[in-house]
């Protein structure tokens, strides 16, 4: 039998092809969004703020809020969650302090954790066992995961002049794929384990020899590939050798790709699986596109693809988004959408999964090695820039540049962004000079032209492309990871989520001190209804004041309004800062000034 991939089909079948119906899956979510909504969701965000120049152009410039909004404590390891009472009674207390928890650590579980209790996200088809590689999103992750593709969207499209949207279809003629490369080299190295039917990525597989100093060689050690794979290797090494029972010291173990392992090596090897030698099939090149019957015919004729990348609706449709926008080169079209891969191992949570969505930009520039250099680094600090500004911490991130033999045969250059994740370092973005090899490919498979008539120099002339590229789901990841924390607030450990205030998924909590009087919760229900025509509201008027806060808190909710009985004597509320806890005072004439200063930056 044909060995599996934790149980997903290598073919999406037709059946598959779409969603047979919306209601179906939220009926089999009901479930899961129940134990989340402890924190309620409603509302809608409005986003806007004003242009920075550049030039002659108006281009993106990220203005930022009053406040920093940078998590001031940097974290790693391994922590539970926990949320506590601050107050016991209905009267409203002031929290003394925030203090540092020294002992705050997190791991990969936790954050898993978290998402899953707080409502941001569930497996798929939970209550069947789950499906592998697939996740929903919940109340609270739907609509962080919105906030981050309107935030783009806002500073990468709707800041700048020189931008233009796109929405390509999933799935397009096959041809599409056959130019671009996809179906002949669209691939990632693969082996199977004879014995237990697994399937593994070679290339996220590593293997070394274990020898000792005087070359006698003990054996050999393979691992999956993670932020502690050596320490992990290192010590089945040790293990070995104790087995074994050698005497002597053992040399330095180096790790290597199995999919680069030379063929008297590869028998050697233990499967992860069984940790037994000579059950691993050599490497060999695994499609990862899913593939569906479009029509009624089930035969070659009917085959297609759901995109691997939303990258070719943007070149495919260039002449017909230049010619109507009447865009002029250097311009870029920008596409938010889902795309699908049928990856072999997916692991990590959200970070690799086999359904994702993406965020790209295609920015066409002219022709020549002395123009593309330029762009390349300027897209490269507007990404780093604009990932500081929504709220991914600094001091987890930093650059990964491509070497010249590691680059696709058409890249002039490639870079990355690269976060540090529990799990390890890993890219979180990437900006490459694609130089024209796309449009080319098009223009020869399809028979028409992709060329751009330079009004300026009377030339026409096949664009050279830049790339920025990220996936909204590892973004939302590193988002998490940037904004978990726990801190100590009146002697008792605090859980409390930092994001930022323009990303989080409730900008305000409304809370009446008391819900049983009338007074009280018709003037907090007013202030809710107006703020609602901005934000995302919540409203909680259950258990003590302190209580609320965690929850809050714990949501990653930035302000909290409370309406107590000095509320309808003088017409102010308390207006509660998440991180800080301050409290202050101030009129409902002037709530929703400072609050859009606050959320929104002006």
């Amino acid at each position: 039998a044909a060995p599996s991939i934790q149980g997903c089909s290598l073919r999406l079948a037709p059946m598959f092809s779409c969603r047979p119906s919306a209601t179906m899956l939220l009926f089999s979510a009901i479930p899961l969004v129940f134990q989340a909504a402890s924190v309620q969701a409603a509302g809608k965000t409005a986003f806007a703020s004003p242009l920075l120049s550049l030039g002659s152009r108006r281009v993106g410039g990220f203005a930022p809020t009053s406040r920093a909004w940078r998590t001031p404590l940097s974290r790693a390891g391994n922590v539970r969650m926990v949320a506590t009472d601050a107050d016991a009674g209905k009267k409203e207390k002031k929290e003394e302090g925030v203090q540092l928890n020294p002992d705050f650590t997190f791991n990969m579980e936790d954050i898993v954790s978290v998402c899953k209790r707080r409502g941001f996200v569930f497996q798929s088809s939970e209550i069947y066992n789950g499906f592998n590689g697939f996740y929903d999103y919940g109340p609270l992750g739907v609509e962080l995961k919105n906030n981050i593709k309107k935030i783009w969207w806002r500073d990468m499209v709707h800041r700048r002049e020189d931008m233009i949207g796109l929405d390509s279809s999933i799935i397009a003629a096959p041809a599409i794929w056959k130019a671009s490369g996809h179906v002949d080299g669209f691939s990632d190295p693969m082996v199977d384990c004879k014995v237990s039917k697994l399937r593994y990525r070679a290339d996220q597989l590593f293997y070394g020899k274990v020898e000792l100093e005087d070359g006698e060689e003990i054996g050999y050690v393979s691992v999956l590939e993670s932020g502690t794979m050596q320490e992990e290797a290192e010590k089945m090494a040790d293990k070995m050798k104790r087995k074994a029972k050698k005497q002597g010291t053992l040399k330095p173990l180096q790790l290597f790709e199995v999919a680069e392992a030379p063929e008297d090596v590869l028998p050697k090897i233990p499967s992860p699986a069984t940790g037994e030698p000579g059950s691993l099939t050599p490497p060999r090149a695994f499609n990862l596109m899913f593939q569906t019957q479009v029509g009624a015919m089930s035969d070659a004729s009917s085959s297609a693809y759901l995109r691997p990348e939303t990258a070719q609706g943007i070149f495919v449709n260039f002449k017909n988004v230049q010619q109507t926008a009447r865009a002029k080169v250097p311009f870029g079209i920008a596409q938010i959408g889902k795309a699908f891969r049928n990856e072999i191992t997916p692991r990590n949570f959200i970070f690799r999964s086999r359904e994702f969505e993406q965020m790209e930009i295609e920015y066409f520039i002219p022709p020549g090695d002395d123009e593309w250099p330029e762009f390349h680094k300027t897209w490269i600090d507007t990404c780093y820039n604009w990932l500081l500004s929504i709220g991914v911490k600094e001091d987890l991130i930093d650059f990964d540049v491509h070497e010249k033999d590691k680059l696709a045969h058409y890249a002039r250059a490639c870079t990355d962004v690269a976060f540090k994740f529990p799990f390890g370092r890993s890219e979180l973005l990437g900006v490459a000079a694609r130089g024209n090899f796309d449009l080319s490919a098009h223009a020869e498979a399809s028979g028409k032209k992709m060329e751009y008539n330079c009004e300026d120099t009377k030339t026409k002339y096949v664009p050279h492309v830049i790339e920025p590229s990220i996936g909204v789901d590892r973004l939302f990841l590193a988002l998490v990871c940037s904004a978990y924390d726990e801190d100590i607030v009146s002697g008792e450990k605090r859980s409390v989520l930092r994001f930022h205030p323009s990303i989080a998924p409730i900008k305000v909590a409304v809370l009446p001190l008391m819900k049983n009087k009338e007074p009280l919760v018709d003037k907090a229900r007013d202030i809710f209804h107006k703020l609602q025509n901005r934000y995302n509201v919540a409203w909680d008027a259950g258990g003590a004041i302190g209580r609320r806060y965690r929850r809050m808190d714990e949501a990653g909710t930035p302000f909290c309004v409370t309406v107590d009985f000095d509320t309808l004597d003088d017409d102010t509320v308390t207006v509660r800062e998440r991180d800080s806890t301050e409290q202050k005072r101030m009129k409902i004439d002037d709530l929703y000034a400072y609050l859009g200063k606050e959320i929104d930056g002006f």
